[in-house]
């Protein structure tokens, strides 16, 4: 059986997150995915809308899943592809480079990312939603029911 690790947040999960894990488990018989935990990613600097608890349902949820651990470290790596038999570590292409060192273990693959999506981007795009903004859509919409209402009695 060939099987294939693959570590990530998988925040916010999009159809990107579907189409590498898509990918990955193409290259395999089994599929490993390594969530990082919320210790780890404060440890990081990061912080996911979704729990680790809630991210790792939404992972296992995927049909081309078939295992899901907790990444605690940025060293257990190599003892998790050890341990778990992978022959496969495959990584999106943002990170080329960066895990070639586990090339004497296992076959160190980089896919391409689904192009205009990532979860820092949906982050971003998000971020401008504020409550001021959200105040002054909603005094627009009001205005254009009033301008269409409007209307609507002229042609009456």
């Amino acid at each position: 059986m060939k099987k294939v690790i693959t570590y990530g947040t998988f925040d916010l999960f999009h159809v990107g997150h579907i189409r590498l894990l898509k990918r990955l488990r193409s290259l395999g018989d089994y599929l490993i995915v390594v969530i990082s935990t919320d210790e780890f990613n404060a440890l990081k600097g990061k912080k996911s809308f979704f729990s680790y608890d809630e991210r790792k349902e939404i992972v296992e949820a995927c049909k081309y899943v078939d295992e899901v651990l907790p990444e605690l470290t940025w060293e257990q790596k190599r003892e998790d592809i050890i341990n778990s038999g992978a022959n496969i570590l495959g990584m999106g292409d943002d990170w080329k480079g960066h895990f070639d060192e586990f090339s004497d273990i296992c076959d160190v693959i980089y896919l391409p990312r689904t192009e205009d999506i990532s979860t820092t981007q949906i982050k971003k795009e998000l971020s401008i939603i504020t409550p001021e903004n959200l105040k002054q859509l909603e005094q627009s919409v009001h205005t254009i029911f009033s301008i269409v209402g409007s209307l609507s009695g002229v042609n009456k």
